[in-house]
Parts: C-alpha cells; sequence; structure tokens
C-alpha cells in the first residue's frame, strides 16, 4: 500500500472508531462533531418511485459507513414504521448520519408514493443533493418524473442511478435511453449498480463527496436554524428534527421560535443514526434532532424558525418553510366508541405533528359523536394514518366517505347572497351536508387533476378506454413506452382509477397526479335514506353521471350490514331537491313462528287463529315502523364505510 493509501485507511477508521464506540444505553457519552467542518458535510437523498430499492440501497450505505454490519440485522432499517413494513413502502422520510472517509454524510431515505410528495419536497429542503434511482426491470415511472421535477426546481444536484442491473433479462440500455430522453442525463453520469446483492455500490458515497456541493452555511453568525420535521415523545415531549445555517446549538442553549414566539432551553441535541445518538452541539451545515421541552405538537411545527434567544426578532429574516400544504381529498374520523374521544384527540394531535400534511379541524355527528374533519393527499395517505392511529396508538376510528372540495359560486343576488350564505359569493363543499339549494347556485365546480400515465405502447386503446369523456395527450419516451398526459375529475381519480388502470395493464402501468384548478360540472346531492330519514353519515356529492352507479352499490352494501329490526326498514338512495329515487331496497322484519303454539291443529280453527295472531303481529310491526328507530351499530358503520 502507498503512504497515501494508509493515511487514507487511518483516518476511516478513527471516524469508524469515534462513531461505533458510542452506545444508545450510554446516556454519559456524547459525540463531539467539530472536526467536521462545512467543507466536510454533504447533506443528501435518496428519491425513486415505489418498489425501486430507495430502502434496499440505503441498508447498503449504511453498511459501507460502518453504522451496521453485513447481515447484523434485519432488512429495510430505514423503514422504521409497522405500517412500512406491512405494506412494503416508505411512508415516512427517515434520516441516519453516515461518517465515511473524514466526512458526514446525512442520508434520507423518502418515500415514492403520490401521496407523500410532501413528505419528499421537505426532505429536499435539506438535502444538497440527491441520487436519483431508477429501477432496471420497471424504467422510468409516473413517480420518478415528479420526484425529478421538484428536485429540478430545488436546484438540488441530481445523481442518476440505474438500479437492479442483474436481474436476468432486464435491458440497462434502454432505460439508460429513457434517463436521456426524458431528464437530458448523459452516459458518463449515469451509475450502474445493484443495491441487493452490492454490485458496484461501494463508489456510490464516493460520487456523493465528488459531485454534491456542501452546504452553503455561515458559522461565526448567530444561531438560525429550520424544522424541517418533528415528532412526539410522551416522556420528552415534541422533537424537532432540524437542519442549522448559522451558527451553532448546544445542551443549555437559550433559543426562540419566531413564528411561536416562545423561548426554549436546550435540553439535547443529537444526531439520527437509525437511533437518537447525543453530540456535543450541531454546528452549521449539521442536521440532527433538538429536544428543549416543547409541550404541545404546535410548538414544533415544520418550518418554524429557531434563532438565538439574545438575537433582536425584529433582525430575523425567517426561513421561507414550506409551501402551505392543500388536501386532495376529506374525511370524517371518528372513535368506534364515544368514551374513547379524549384519547383519540391526543393520538390525532400528536399523529399529526408526525405527519404535518394533514390538515383537521372539529367536526360532529349525530350518529358518530364527536370527531374531525381531515384533510389528506390522497386514499393511500388516509389509511395509513388510520393505520398509525391504530398500531402507534391503539385507537380503532371510523372514517366516513372520503370527498374532495367542490366549489359552488351562488347566485349574484342580494337576498340569496346575504341571508342565506353570509355575503359569501362562493361556497367551499367539503361534505354532503354542506350541499346548497341547487336554486340558489349559478354554478357549481370540481376539483380537476393532472394525471401523467407511464404505460406500454401496446396498451393505449385499454388505457383510452377508463375514462371516455376527455382523452389523453400522448408521448413517446422510447421505441416500448408511452407518457400519457390526461386532465380528470379528482373524484374519478381517488376512487378506483389507479385499480381499474392495473387492471387493464395488467399491473404495468404507472401514474401519479397533480391538482389543476377547478371547472364546472354538474354536482348533485346523493341523499340515503332509511325509513325516510337521512343519514348524513352515508350521503354524499357525486357527478350526475356517476349517480346512478353509486347509489345502487351504497345500497346494497348498506342491505348487508344493517342488521333485521323488529319491523320492515327500507333503504332508499335519492338525488336533487325532487327526491329522485336511484336505488331502494327492503330488510325484512324478524317474524315470530306462531305454528309452533298451535301445535299444527289446523282442523279445529287453527288456521283462523295463525291468520289473527299474524294480523295483529303486522299492525304491531307498523306502529313500531312509525315510532321506532333503525338501530345501526357502529360496526356497520365501520364496514360500509371502510370500502
Amino acid at each position: 500500500l502507498s503512504f497515501s493509501m494508509l493515511i487514507r485507511i487511518v483516518r476511516c477508521n478513527r471516524h469508524f472508531r469515534l462513531f461505533s464506540s458510542l452506545r444508545p444505553d450510554d446516556p454519559t457519552k456524547t459525540l463531539d462533531l467539530s472536526s467536521f467542518t462545512p467543507d466536510k458535510i454533504r447533506n443528501f437523498g435518496i428519491v425513486a418511485h415505489v418498489d425501486h430499492g430507495k430502502s434496499t440501497l440505503a441498508d447498503r450505505l449504511l453498511e459501507l459507513a460502518g453504522v451496521i454490519k453485513k447481515g447484523e440485522r434485519e432488512k429495510l432499517l430505514m423503514d422504521a414504521l409497522q405500517v412500512e413494513k406491512e405494506r412494503g413502502i416508505t411512508v415516512k422520510a427517515q434520516t441516519a448520519v453516515l461518517p465515511y472517509k473524514g466526512h458526514l454524510l446525512n442520508l434520507i431515505d423518502t418515500p415514492g408514493h403520490a401521496d407523500f410528495t410532501e413528505e419528499v419536497s421537505r426532505s429536499l429542503a435539506v438535502c444538497d443533493g440527491i441520487l436519483f434511482l431508477v429501477a432496471a426491470n420497471q424504467g422510468v415511472q409516473a413517480q420518478s418524473i415528479a420526484n425529478f421535477w421538484l428536485a429540478f426546481e430545488r436546484n438540488v444536484t441530481i445523481i442518476p442511478v440505474i438500479n437492479k442491473i442483474d436481474i436476468q433479462g432486464v435491458n440497462v440500455d434502454e432505460v439508460e435511453t429513457q434517463m436521456k430522453n426524458l431528464f437530458d442525463f448523459n452516459s458518463d453520469e449515469i451509475l450502474r449498480i445493484s443495491a441487493k446483492s452490492g454490485l458496484n455500490v461501494n463508489g456510490i458515497l464516493d460520487k456523493v463527496i465528488e459531485r454534491i456541493p456542501p452546504p452553503t452555511v455561515i458559522e461565526s453568525a448567530p444561531l438560525k436554524a429550520l424544522i424541517y420535521d418533528s415528532s412526539f415523545d410522551q416522556f420528552r415531549g415534541a422533537i424537532a428534527l432540524v437542519t442549522v445555517k448559522e451558527g451553532e446549538i448546544k445542551r443549555g442553549s437559550k433559543i426562540r421560535s419566531f413564528h411561536g414566539d416562545k423561548e426554549y432551553e436546550v435540553q439535547e441535541v443529537g444526531i439520527m443514526r437509525l437511533e437518537m445518538v447525543p453530540v456535543t452541539s450541531l454546528k452549521a451545515g449539521q442536521v440532527g434532532y433538538i429536544i428543549c421541552n416543547m409541550k404541545s405538537a404546535i410548538e414544533a411545527r415544520v418550518g418554524e424558525t429557531l434563532f438565538d434567544s439574545k438575537t433582536d426578532k425584529n433582525t430575523i429574516t425567517p426561513f421561507a418553510g414550506f409551501r402551505k400544504v392543500q388536501p386532495t381529498l376529506f374525511a370524517g374520523l371518528f372513535p368506534l366508541e364515544t368514551s374513547e374521544y379524549e384519547n383519540l384527540k391526543q393520538a390525532v394531535e400528536r399523529l399529526a405533528l408526525n405527519d404535518s400534511s394533514v390538515v383537521i379541524q372539529p367536526d360532529s355527528s349525530r350518529a358518530l359523536g364527536l370527531g374531525w374533519k381531515v384533510g389528506f393527499l390522497g386514499v393511500l395517505h388516509m389509511e395509513v394514518f388510520a393505520s398509525r392511529l391504530e398500531q402507534e396508538y391503539d385507537s380503532t376510528v371510523i372514517l366516513t366517505q372520503p370527498s374532495v372540495e367542490f366549489r359552488a359560486t351562488v347566485k349574484d343576488n342580494y337576498t340569496i347572497r346575504k341571508k342565506r350564505y353570509g355575503g359569501e359569493g362562493e361556497l367551499r363543499i367539503l361534505d354532503a351536508s354542506k350541499f346548497p339549494n341547487e336554486g340558489d347556485i349559478e354554478k357549481f365546480m370540481e376539483p380537476m387533476v393532472k394525471v401523467r400515465i407511464v404505460i406500454p405502447s401496446e396498451m393505449l386503446g385499454q388505457v383510452h378506454s377508463i375514462y371516455t369523456e376527455s382523452r389523453a395527450d400522448v408521448s413517446s419516451i422510447d421505441e416500448n413506452r408511452l407518457l400519457l398526459l390526461w386532465r380528470l375529475p379528482l373524484a374519478e381519480v381517488i376512487t378506483d382509477f389507479f385499480e381499474r388502470l392495473k387492471r387493464v395493464t395488467s399491473g404495468m402501468a404507472s401514474f401519479d397526479y397533480e391538482a389543476d384548478g377547478y371547472d364546472e360540472a354538474n354536482l348533485i346531492k346523493m341523499t340515503i335514506s332509511i325509513n325516510g330519514k337521512e343519514i348524513p353519515e352515508f350521503s354524499q356529492v357525486v357527478r350526475a353521471s356517476t349517480a346512478t352507479e353509486k347509489a345502487k352499490r351504497m345500497v346494497r352494501r348498506l342491505k348487508e350490514e344493517i342488521p333485521r329490526q323488529q319491523f320492515e326498514v327500507t333503504v332508499k338512495a335519492t338525488v336533487g331537491e325532487s327526491k329522485k329515487n336511484l336505488a331502494s331496497t327492503v330488510i325484512a322484519p324478524m317474524k315470530r313462528d306462531f305454528t309452533q303454539l298451535l301445535k299444527g291443529n289446523f282442523g279445529k280453527g287453527g288456521m283462523e287463529r295463525l291468520n289473527k295472531k299474524l294480523g295483529h303481529q303486522k299492525k304491531g310491526k307498523e306502529r313500531m315502523k312509525q315510532i321506532g328507530n333503525v338501530q345501526i351499530p357502529k360496526e356497520a358503520f365501520f364496514n360500509v364505510l371502510k370500502n
């Protein structure tokens, strides 16, 4: 070995010993990161479509940096949540610090599904570069394109990587052509690896150091840091993940929040290395966590600016933070048992801190009690949120039928606008209970989205058959794959659009979507009534063209779930102020068998007595139907609405 090589090995081993000697169960030790000046720091993330190997590559990089030994621990270490392990997807960005060849590399593993784009966006605010991963067996997919443009708009360095090159039969050159055509990469920029086997992975961290610039910071200035993520610990309060842009933060520092305008004393600072590892301080350019007795979830909100409490607030320019999250769908969230409301309230607040993409406001229901109206970024986001409530907080919830935010323009009439709608000219309709009188409305509008779909060329006809009211703009990625840009109603996309897309393409399509304004639409309220009484939890705002199909489906589900009563139960789905009937069904009443009482003696007036008994029973059930309430168990709400 050359002398220079020996020096590099000694330096690498020194940093490895520095990190590996620390154990999370030894609270007396803290790590000193003062030797890692900003020029020795790289902040980078891994970005890709679902199932392209992000988390597997993260595992290999952890091994390469000596954070773990090969085969020492379970796979997909960066996927820490139970819901991630069950579904095989990343839903929460995770951070790990990698010491490598005298450098401090902050790695962020990001989600790949369209519903978690906000997680990717927040992660990119911390990163100076990304590994842009594309699987060789799947090629460029819809979310790959969306993530590329997110990174491009942030002006971060992009290192293109083709993964899974060792799978038999893959055409790596074809995938490289796709990346050249779509993103204008050069062949010599693109790395070819297999994260699973470790093929060509050894050089990746060297490329990160070589190509990604160090963070732009001011070391000598007073402290200024940005909260980019947070979580809640029931014993230690809110834990804020921060990137330090100026100055230094350490235990005992007095800091202040800009927007919250509260002062704190820092109790602990540290870095994320699969677990929280305390350090002496975090300096400009470094990424880590702080614990400072933030007692409520709102105090550690994402996008908050922290600064030295000695600094005059008037001299501080806060960070731009992050764009305001605009939910794509809304659903009511209620406890399965009314007595669990307070516990669920606490769980929702804490989980919302950890998932700042949700928008929450109080709500109530006659049938379900107190709850919340929650805005989500998509159906998967909604399902994951409910799963995390159950798994992390032991809270089983009822989610009502998801709905998009429709809008209505009120007629330009003083009496209508002023007296009925408080002077509002445009109304937000989040659920059927907010649907206005049709005669008061000039026009209804529904949200539209731009849908980006990547499909094999031969499947264009099948995909167009999914939605026939408009056609997609088609462009070629290469000779075998097409990119479709389609403008569709959001309400169509969030229901079963992807399921139909997978069905007609045999699972070979991928799609992504983004908001694209509002279009005028023919909307009506579909009212579900049981024995003439409206049940708001089941009612929906629907497009007139889909009302009949949805009415039949809802009525069929209710018949399956509502138990038989002592009297006849009629379930109806009607639309409009005229209450036009679209679908209905009858749940037969329970009946007592009187033939056993008559002992089969029909020859001596038995049939007459039987008819008399049945007549009395019929009259009694009619009276019960007039005054009785249909008992709908909460399990019925849960089972109907979860679908």
